[in-house]
């Protein structure tokens, strides 16, 4: 394989933070998800959720 190394301004353009930042929005997006499906299952008297695809939970 041959490598062809980066000029100055494309080792200057990368940001390594980016990624740790994505990946903590994501989380935290998948946190307040489960947050509420588990809220909404457990804590209100209905205890139905709807997901996307089709999926259906009830509580009975």
């Amino acid at each position: 394989m041959r490598k062809i190394p980066l000029t100055e301004n494309e080792l200057e353009s990368i940001k390594p933070g980016e990624a740790i930042t994505l990946a903590g929005v994501l989380a935290i997006m998948a946190v307040a998800i489960i947050a509420v499906i588990v809220y909404k299952l457990f804590i209100k008297d209905t205890g139905k959720v709807k997901l996307p695809g089709g999926y259906s939970f009830e509580r009975k």
